[in-house]
């Protein structure tokens, strides 16, 4: 490993966020910071917070270490042994430190044979950790450590020393070329000559909220004075991301409500009065009053943009229905974007029962006063593309169906009003506005998700979109229980195969679900957590291995059919049919049928290497059973053992179908940055701090604040600091995302 990286001893002064660092810290060092950081002013080296702060002991004498403490240890390395290590493959690297007294402590390293080259015996070095005992030995495992400069000066090996072992101890994100502790430097050199930028936030909102100034708050948030310095400063800046963030969504609110649209009221006697007075059930009360909120918006003569969020089977769809009709009786198009062919052709399929003869004007039993319905894929025919595209240009078809085939040029409307959009997430930017830009005035749009989203997620990604929940199931919902069928219980596997069997035997059907369609193929939209794909797994199960597996071995003698995103078109359309129809027992799938599925009469579904998915895509699958009035089981299949983070996400799974309360164990799980967008977006995001889990309240006042702010000054006219600050944190790219989530 190259010797630790320097910075020049007389810093440039005055020092602000626009600085080239090369100019604070010389050139080897901001090129170090450029290539492995992405960090190239001041000001991206002062936004680089740290990741947490280390508590550590203070340098302590080796001759009066306790099991058990935390120990920071000036120490010389004394000797150096690699050894193979017994239980596992790898080796261990030993070595032996002192610190003159005559006590001797060992450090153990797994499998980072690489230190040898910088351990080297002689080195002085401060070594952090907790005290442990091996065999009666003193020993540090695995420490964190910072080797003194070899030439050091008592001086500057003092200034190491208090840097290092101070109460805390900023660690930073780092490359295995910048350490953390060379970053810390760096912020120390540009802190020495730094000149903080103008406040940007009103007086009034920081007295409201009793935030700290700018300038305080990036100070202590590098070197904080105290715990409660540091609290303060992480406050304040946390708040400067989420004000930002809302600042933004309350402008494209503000745009959005001053943006003419088309009216689109509800008719008396219409399609809508006819549709709704044919349902042989009734509507829930949430069904009910978001049908009554997407009414009011769409009688406005502005844009809804509204987000429809449900339980699987809350509904859903026939919400959208009614909305849709309530477009057609005032002369207009709907469009429903759904993500495959196989949940866009379920749709047509369902859409086209609810209506009816509503759905089949000009046909010999169709109702002269409904409409028609009109389904759009990229495997129709010559001839029926032909005919579809016709209906759609000349207005005879008020709905349409289709997935991305819809976006394509030569795709004309006659007067679309309404774009709905099924499972949002699974659609880009650019996909949701193309299709919005075949509208001639903007249209409404509606995007559903059975995905529950936590409030502040809802708040912050989908802050310019107005959000209604379904919470309630219709009448005749049954049960879903789920269980883990862990790797030390194989009986339990043996027992899941019987109890498909016994489920086709009493007249139901089954999934079985696989992460993988074949030996070298994945299913596109598959969720992999984070952190648990290891080297040393196995492959994930694919269908076209495990169908002939089952009838060969524990379903053998039952009808079992394949079903993955691969097959054709028209073979995808036969197998969903001969499935929904009760010809086909046990129909082994990828996440194909995740979404938009609906066969009652399936009751069990067994998902393999369920580890392998993410909590909201296992909440979703197994919605796909328990539809009818038998109750539903869901089997999770797994190799993670007790104790891994992968078998508590299964646990958390099986132990609830709260998906509100998954959707918040999700989000623990996954990154802030992901689900603010910034990976979506393509590019680097600013947004450090904020926890979307944590900061809810904080968010909730940020809303509020900056909803009042706009208000009066929509374009931030009064405040140019406060502007420039929202563009630095939320730039031009991530802020189109937001306008167009």
């Amino acid at each position: 490993m190259s010797e630790p990286i320097t910075t020049p001893t007389t810093p440039t002064p005055p020092t602000t966020t626009v600085t080239p660092l090369r100019a604070v810290l010389g050139e080897k060092t901001a090129k170090a910071l450029a290539t492995h950081l992405e960090l190239e002013t001041a000001g991206d080296l002062i936004y680089h917070f740290p990741r947490r702060y280390d508590e550590r002991g203070e340098h302590t004498d080796m001759r009066d270490l306790q099991i058990g403490e935390q120990v920071t240890l000036l120490a010389q390395v004394q000797s150096m042994s690699v050894k193979p290590m017994r239980a596992r493959k790898g080796n261990m690297l030993e070595i032996t430190i002192g610190d003159g007294s005559g006590a001797t402590l060992t450090c153990t390293f797994f499998n980072q044979a690489w230190r040898e080259r910088e351990l080297r015996r002689g080195r002085w070095g401060l070594f952090a950790g907790k005290i442990t005992d091996f065999r009666g030995k003193r020993q540090l495992n695995g420490p964190a450590y910072q080797l003194l400069s070899a030439d050091a000066t008592q001086d500057e090996a003092a200034e190491e020393i208090e840097e290092f072992a101070g109460a805390l101890i900023p660690v930073y994100p780092a490359a295995q070329a910048v350490p953390t502790w060379v970053i810390a430097k760096c912020v120390r050199t540009v802190l020495d000559t730094f000149r903080p930028p103008d406040d940007p936030l009103p007086g009034t909102v920081r007295a409201n909220r009793h935030l700290v100034g700018i300038g305080t708050a990036l100070r202590e948030i590098h070197r904080p004075s105290s715990k409660e310095a540091l609290y303060s400063a992480k406050y304040r800046l946390k708040w400067d991301e989420a004000f930002a963030v809302q600042l933004t969504l309350a402008q494209r609110r503000a745009r959005a409500a001053g943006t003419p649209g088309h009216a689109r009221p509800r008719i008396e006697g219409g399609i809508l009065a006819k549709f709704d007075a044919g349902l042989p059930y009734e509507l829930t009360e949430g069904q009910q009053s978001v049908g009554e909120e997407i009414a009011a918006d769409m009688a406005k003569p502005h844009p809804m943009h509204r987000l429809l969020q449900g339980e699987v089977g809350s509904g859903k769809t026939l919400v959208s229905v009614r909305a849709m009709l309530q477009v057609v009786d005032s002369g207009g198009q709907s469009a429903l974007l759904a993500p495959t062919e196989v949940l866009a052709t379920q749709h047509f399929r369902g859409i086209g029962e609810q209506l009816g003869a509503l759905g089949r004007a000009g046909e010999i039993d169709g109702d002269p006063g409904g409409t028609q319905l009109t389904l759009v894929t990229g495997s129709l025919g010559a001839a029926a593309r032909r005919a579809a595209l016709a209906k759609v240009k000349d207005g005879t078809a008020g709905i349409v169906v289709g997935t991305h085939a819809l976006l394509y040029e030569g795709v004309d409307f006659h007067d679309l009003g309404l774009v709905v959009v099924d499972e949002q997430h699974r659609f880009g930017v650019e996909q949701r506005d193309a299709l919005r830009a075949k509208a001639a005035v903007p249209p409404h749009v509606l995007v559903m998700t059975a995905t529950p989203i936590p409030r502040t997620v809802a708040m912050t990604v989908y802050g310019d979109l107005e959000t209604s929940t379904l919470s309630q199931l219709p009448k005749g919902r049954s049960p879903i229980a789920s269980h883990v069928v862990p790797p030390e219980r194989p009986a339990f596997l043996d027992r899941a195969w019987q109890r498909v069997r016994e489920e086709v035997k009493a007249g139901h059907q089954a999934y079985i679900v696989c992460p993988r369609i074949g030996a070298a193929e994945s299913e596109e939209g598959e969720e992999e957590p984070p952190g648990d794909n290891e080297p040393t797994r196995r492959p994930p199960l694919a269908v076209t291995e495990v169908a002939p597996l089952l009838a060969e071995g524990p379903l053998r003698g039952l009808r079992i059919a394949v079903l993955h995103g691969k097959l054709p078109a028209d073979e995808k359309d036969a197998v969903m049919r001969s499935f929904a129809k009760g010809d086909v027992d046990v129909l082994v799938a990828t996440t194909v049928i995740e979404v938009g599925v609906d066969v009652p009469n399936s009751t069990v579904m067994i998902i393999m290497d369920a580890d392998r998915f993410g909590v909201s895509q296992l909440h979703q699958l197994r919605g796909r059973v328990g539809r009818g009035s038998a109750p539903g089981i869901c089997l999770l299949v797994t190799e993670s053992v007790e104790g891994t983070a992968a078998r508590e996400r299964l646990d958390a799974v099986a132990s609830t179908t709260d998906g509100f309360r998954l959707s918040e164990i999700d989000l623990e799980q996954r990154r802030e940055g992901d689900v603010l967008g910034a990976s979506q977006s393509g590019r680097h995001s600013h947004l450090r701090l904020l926890s979307l889990l944590q900061d809810s309240k904080l968010i909730t006042e940020a809303r509020a604040e900056a909803t009042e702010l706009i208000g009066d000054d929509p374009d931030l006219t009064k405040y140019p600091a406060l502007a420039a600050s929202v563009a630095a944190l939320v730039d031009e790219e991530r802020a189109e995302y937001l306008e167009k989530g």
